[in-house]
């Protein structure tokens, strides 16, 4: 109480000092401007005595006046200081006789609180070292498996929609990962980034002997060999799980390397919850940690210093030393870092809470910010996601849905004046762009042929293995959204795996998601591989779907069919039969199975053969586009088909486009044919111009469900230009396969010619 009322007094004194000394001041120039002078006794004497007294009077008060600011200027800095705890002031009386530094000593854990994270978290007072304008940041990021894959897509929107430098992705992966991000960098060709990958497998022995308790398994140990698996020239990176949202640009954090100090080589936010102490239920024994610990979602890792402290050996000692008495982790990497921090506090520097705001359930992350403009890095810790309680979830959950249906092509933004390493596919795409002409009518169609287009490979969880007798068989088909209903229904009748594109924007690959998620049919398939290509451009790119399916399919055959049919219940297994009937690995086969279509939405679908002959012949059933294009499968030949019990050879005819089963080494589909029109007949020409055999199947069919026509094929009806311009690519198509087929290719012209 004593202390109070001499603080107290302190202060008033001097406020009254502050106030009163300026007063004082102007009353002594005013009296002295007005005070009672001799008087002279000769003009020469008042001549030299005014001028000698007031050049001394005015040095005299020039000199007070100065010495009055400058106390002034320093009672205003006393009383703008924050009162202090006597504790405060005897700790700063410790610090000033001892110089060596703790995490605590360095103003960053406390101190640094007080000044940017507690009262408001606004560091726009406190001036931020500045990051150059073309200096790189490197961010590392542990990532296995297809769900991770997908979830850390919006981490990398959330950096990129705020970044200004150029980036380094170091992905920490499994073979999965690998192939899913790679292919998803690859043609997602943003500038000013690059990629690379560690293979994670490699690593599990240095971390497999740590028994791990915590969901993410093996993989959430991986942080632990940062320093021995990332490029013994990297310095510095930020570690990043895949479950963290950025709400500002990633230099303000990179720059906080700036402020490490002494031996610090970790930057670290405090854990919000209270895990580490050990009180959450009876027995509860957490791993040992600083106060309350720290939460390692988002790490600053100092790379060269680390290596030189032998970080290596000292985590596995701890980890060794605890695992006596804890057994197991808990948290996997998370404990053994709090383990070591708390043998080692001077390793840490402390980051203020709102560079990782972590939402799970009963954290102090409340206390993290005071308004939106506070939030830096949102951390959905918990296996709640999304479902976490928190008073202001719904704001985070809004922020998260925002970069999560971003469309991700804005997100191709160029950095000017930073020099970016040469990407070569990049340089080769304009270049073959700029050749185009831009006022040729058809421009956007051959446009189309080079767009590339950002795909993310296995979507959902796929796992298959091929049947080793090498007759097994995939599926291939593209849909978009407006066809998504039919999925159920052909996983019904096809058993066998299935390689689906499907072309989405990005908050429509969220609507499938949840579709996909919500449906037990698809969600007891495992064999189903969804492979999303984003929407870009004014056209269907059908035979880009096409190729994508294709190039993931990885069993020996494949049936290219189309969404809108539903195969025959068995087909997978007579396909597969046929395979070894037909000698299909020695011989360069399509097998031909014969279309139909219905015009009711609700079809009794036939069991048999002879059940859908007899439904054929009461009109129920009709061959494929009998009415409006019957040389598409006009050779086929059903009349010899409803009798037939053998397969039986066919020759290609103009405009053939049946539905057929070849080998995984098939050509793939001309990617000039968008949207509606010959996109399937130029496919089944290149079949023959290899001198693929047609053989149509006796006891396969297809059937052919009704649907609201396309966009696509509204245009080719409607838009003479369109076809005008469907024309030219054929005839271009033709022309090309005479270059490349020789004499044997003339048969395609002249038939085109009689048709």
């Amino acid at each position: 109480m004593l202390g109070m009322c001499r603080g107290r007094r302190k202060f008033l004194a001097a406020s009254l000092a502050l106030f009163f000394i300026p007063a004082l001041t102007w009353l002594y120039l005013s009296v002295g401007s007005f005070q009672v002078k001799p008087l002279p006794l000769s003009p020469l004497e008042a001549q030299s005595s005014t001028t000698v007294g007031g050049a001394v009077d005015r040095h005299a008060l020039e000199l007070r006046v100065r010495a009055v600011e400058e106390e002034n200027r320093a009672l205003r800095r006393e009383l703008s200081r924050p009162p202090r705890s006597p504790s405060a002031r005897l700790q700063n009386a410790g610090h000033r006789g001892n110089q060596s530094r703790t995490h605590s000593e360095e103003g960053t854990g406390e101190n640094e609180g007080q000044k940017a994270g507690t009262a408001g978290n606004n560091s726009d007072c406190v001036q931020q070292p500045v990051v150059d304008k073309c200096e790189t940041i490197h961010v590392a990021i542990v990532c296995a498996g297809y769900n991770a894959s997908r979830d850390v897509v919006t981490l990398v929107k959330s950096v990129l929609f705020h970044r200004r430098n150029p980036l380094h992705f170091h992905f920490i992966t499994d073979s999965i990962a690998q192939q899913i991000l790679s292919s998803l960098f690859h043609t997602w060709m943003v500038p000013a980034v690059s990629v690379d990958f560690y293979d994670a497998d490699e690593l599990k022995s240095e971390v497999s002997w740590i028994p791990n308790k915590h969901y993410s398994g093996i993989y959430g140990l991986m942080k632990l060999v940062l320093t021995k698996t990332l490029p013994s020239d990297l310095q510095r990176v930020i570690v990043l799980d895949t479950d963290i949202t950025f709400a500002t640009d990633i230099a303000e954090l990179w720059a906080v390397f700036h402020k490490f100090k002494g031996q610090q080589v970790l930057g670290l936010v405090e854990n919000q919850s209270d895990w580490y102490l050990g009180n959450l239920w009876k027995n509860h024994r957490p791993w040992p940690a600083l106060g309350r610990g720290f939460n390692t979602g988002v790490i600053l890792l100092l790379l060269d210093r680390l290596r030189k402290l032998r970080w290596e050996q000292m985590w596995r000692l701890t980890a060794e030393r605890e695992l006596m008495s804890m057994l197991s982790t808990s948290l996997a990497d998370q404990d053994i870092f709090n383990a070591v921090i708390k043998q080692n506090p001077f390793l840490v520097h402390q980051l203020p809470c709102f560079w990782n705001v972590q939402l799970s359930d009963h954290t102090r992350s409340e206390k993290c910010y005071k308004d939106v403009s506070d939030l830096k890095v949102i951390h959905w810790n918990s296996p709640k996601k999304l479902r976490v309680k928190n008073k202001h979830v719904e704001f985070f959950r809004n922020l998260y849905l925002t970069f999560l249906e971003y469309d991700g092509n804005l997100l191709r933004r160029e950095l000017f004046g930073c020099p970016s390493e040469t990407d070569h596919n990049s340089e080769n795409l304009q270049k073959t762009l700029s050749e185009l002409d831009e006022d040729d009518p058809c421009y956007e169609f051959r446009r189309e042929r080079f767009t590339v287009h950002r795909t993310h490979l296995y979507f959902l969880h796929y796992e298959h293995e091929p049947s080793p007798d090498n007759t097994d068989v995939t599926l291939v088909a593209q849909l978009s959204m407006d066809r998504l209903q039919m999925l159920e229904a052909i996983c019904k009748h096809w058993e066998g795996p299935i390689s689906l594109a499907l072309y989405l924007s990005d908050a429509e690959a969220q609507q499938f998601l949840r579709y996909a998620q919500g449906s037990e049919v698809l969600m007891s398939r495992g064999n189903v591989g969804y492979h999303i290509v984003y929407k870009e451009g004014q056209f269907y790119p059908v035979n880009l779907l096409r190729n994508v399916a294709m190039r993931h399919v990885n069993t020996p055959y494949m049936f290219l069919s189309d969404i809108d049919f539903l195969p025959m219940y068995g087909l997978y297994e007579y396909l597969r039969k046929s395979v070894v009937q037909l000698d299909m690995a020695n011989a360069k086969k399509a097998l031909v199975v014969p279309a139909f279509e219905t015009l009711r939405y609700r079809l009794s679908y036939p069991k048999s053969k002879a059940e859908l002959l007899s439904q054929l012949d009461m009109g129920t059933l009709f061959t494929f586009r009998y009415h409006v294009w019957t040389k598409g499968h006009a050779p086929t030949n059903f009349a010899k088909w409803r009798t037939a019990t053998t397969p039986y050879r066919v020759q290609w005819e103009s405009d053939f486009e049946p539905y057929v089963m070849v080998r995984r080494d098939s050509p793939e589909y001309d990617r000039r044919f968008v949207g509606f029109g010959w996109n399937k007949v130029a496919h089944i020409m290149e079949l023959d111009a290899q001198e693929y055999e047609f053989v149509v199947l006796p006891n396969a069919y297809m059937i052919h469900m009704p649907h609201a026509p396309s966009f696509d094929i509204t245009k080719f009806r409607s838009n003479k230009q369109y076809r005008v311009c469907l024309k030219t690519l054929k005839e271009e198509f033709q022309q090309n396969m005479s270059r490349r087929y020789g004499f044997a290719a003339l048969k395609y012209m002249t038939a085109e010619n009689n048709s």
